[in-house]
């Protein structure tokens, strides 16, 4: 991440991932006002359309408020004990697209870092696919296996921020 750019502990990089996207042109950010070259590609849910909104405006919380919209839906998430944690995520971290529902996988009490899209291949080079394995219920290696990174069965990759546990959660169109 650009020093100039708020950190998300539970999105460490946002522009790899594809959410945060530098524009040619700045535009206003609907939240703020202020002209930003980095808007928000990603989930925001709420009653209004909203775009281009800055990193420091969902940082802030500021986004959330104005709009009272979420970047995760609070029922898609695994449980975690401290409502200021699920606050955090909700109200003020960017969310990630998914083919259906986002899920946001939790572990040490606290919710994972997403670290980006992932399908077999990528778990293969990166050593993880029996570390994910021990986490994913009703799973089994022929069904990860089939997971492609930007295709039909995608896969999720989180990281636990206390234990550096990897976890998967996985979906399909």
């Amino acid at each position: 991440m650009n020093p100039e750019y708020p950190v998300f502990q539970y999105h460490p990089d946002p522009f790899a991932t594809g959410l945060f996207q530098m524009q040619n042109e700045p535009v206003t950010c609907p939240c703020c006002g202020r002209d930003t070259s980095v808007i928000y590609k990603g989930p925001f849910y709420s009653v209004d359309e909203v775009e281009n909104l800055c990193p420091d405006c969902i940082a802030s919380g500021a986004a959330a408020e104005k709009f009272d919209g979420e970047f995760q839906d609070s029922e898609s998430v695994d449980e975690v004990d401290d409502l200021d944690k699920l606050d955090e995520l909700i109200h003020r971290t960017p969310g990630y697209c998914g083919w259906q529902q986002e899920y946001w996988r939790a572990h040490c009490n606290d919710f994972c870092a997403f670290l980006g899209y992932v399908g077999y291949r990528e778990l293969e080079q990166m050593g993880l696919v029996d570390e994910v394995l021990e986490d994913l219920d009703g799973w089994n290696k022929e069904h990860i296996r089939e997971l492609t990174n930007d295709g039909s069965f995608q896969g999720y990759l989180f990281r636990c921020l206390h234990c550096g546990k990897h976890l998967l959660h996985a979906d399909c169109d």
